[in-house]
């Protein structure tokens, strides 16, 4: 006779409800959860890879935050964007709309547009700050995320469609990430602080993680989003931090790629994948 301890049932029940709510999504879903404090976790196809669009800029953030750490970057140091550095027009650059002749801003707020406001030509400069993606591997591989690629520039990936699978992760390794971030194991307290505040007063992606949760939840979180190209959206991502009532934080990934839903249904799979994690793992049992 098979006994099944309750942590066990649970634990089948969350994978088979969060399996159930990621079939509408008519594509491929990966997901990945933990609790940072206790290491408790929870995947569905966390080890295979998704295209990371936007989601890319938060390591791209924290190697240059690392380089400020080390005294080689100022955040008070003005940075020259040019017109040049621009990505295309259907790309998002609130900079190149703002400032369409080109500006000079400073480190930290091109940090802040390329975290908080998505930039593509923000991330550009940062790339180019830090002598290419190469280095924000070698930040990666410090900290332990083997399977995580940044590869190109966003004008790169904006030329062609196929060029943003070359920038992929798995949601285990995105976990990883946010996971170092939390416990402090990879930026000083004042870098992390900073980009806790740029990535918790972020607008972008109000109907994904954040939508179903109860109001007032702390969540430090980072999107990605693809055209949708011939039926297909390649990605609609989040990862995030998640504040539990008892101060515990969920680090979580969810990517959805290859669906060919409706900018609707995509959100609303991130947002239930939050929800049903929440109320599994949240001390306060769900109203």
């Amino acid at each position: 006779m098979l006994v099944f301890s309750s942590s066990l049932f649970a634990q089948s029940a969350l994978h088979i409800q969060l399996d159930q709510i990621t079939r509408s999504a008519n594509g491929r879903v990966g997901i990945a959860a933990t609790i940072v404090e206790t290491d408790k976790s929870i995947d569905l196809h966390g080890n295979e890879r998704f295209p990371m669009q936007s989601v890319y800029k938060l390591p791209i953030s924290m190697a240059v935050l690392q380089r400020v750490d080390q005294g080689t970057l100022k955040l008070d140091q003005p940075v020259r964007v040019e017109k040049r550095d621009y990505v295309s027009p259907a790309q998002h650059s609130p900079i190149r709309d703002k400032y369409p002749n080109g500006t000079e801003l400073t480190l930290s707020e091109l940090l802040r547009y390329n975290v908080s406001e998505s930039d593509g030509s923000a991330c550009d400069v940062l790339l180019r700050l830090l002598d290419g993606p190469q280095t924000v591997m070698r930040y990666l591989h410090g900290i332990g995320v083997k399977n995580m690629i940044v590869a190109n520039t966003e004008k790169e990936i904006g030329s062609d469609n196929a060029v943003q699978y070359r920038n992929w992760s798995t949601p285990n390794d995105a976990v990883i990430m946010l996971k170092a971030l939390q416990e402090g194991r990879t930026l000083s307290k004042s870098s992390r602080d900073l980009l806790f505040r740029w990535i918790t007063a972020t607008p972008t992606g109000m109907q994904r993680i954040k939508a179903l949760l109860p109001k007032g939840t702390l969540v430090a979180h980072k999107t990605g989003s693809s055209r949708t190209l011939n039926g297909i959206t390649a990605a609609t991502n989040n990862i995030g931090l998640i504040t539990l009532p008892n101060g515990q934080h969920i680090a979580l990934a969810v990517f959805v790629s290859d669906s060919k839903a409706d900018d609707a249904v995509r959100d609303e799979v991130i947002a239930k994948t939050a929800r049903a994690i929440w109320d599994a793992w949240s001390p306060v049992p769900p109203k």
